[in-house]
């Protein structure tokens, strides 16, 4: 990880529990919930590293309690490594109440499964 990139309040990690590697190369996007209007607004988009991970997602200015959604780009994960999937991907949508804390949120992941949960 670079050291020239922000210190995120939210971080992730993809695990490829199929074959025990990090989800590198996997595309991501991060959006946050108008409430208002109910629609969602993209904030940023990434690449996962070769460890999984995903740094700089978000600065903590931008951090700002609401409903949040990340997407996990896992069909064209797995078509990249020559296999198919039954996710074409996976949409994560979590509330932010306390913006000052930090958050993991961790993506476990086989062609035909998924799970996760809230680190910090």
């Amino acid at each position: 990880m670079s050291s020239t990139l922000p210190n995120s309040p939210l971080t992730t990690f993809v695990l490829n529990t199929g074959d025990g590697v990090p989800g590198a190369r996997m595309a991501l996007s991060l959006h946050r919930l108008d409430s208002l209007l109910v629609i969602w607004n993209l904030v940023t988009v990434g690449t996962t590293d070769e460890d999984g991970r995903c740094p700089g997602l978000i600065t903590t200015k931008a951090f700002t309690p609401g409903m949040y959604k990340m997407r996990f780009e896992t069909g064209q994960y797995w078509e990249s490594l020559g296999h198919n999937s039954f996710y074409p991907y996976v949409e994560i949508v979590f509330t932010i109440t306390n913006p000052n804390e930090r958050f993991h949120l961790p993506l476990l992941l086989s062609r035909f499964s998924y799970s996760t949960y809230r680190g910090s």
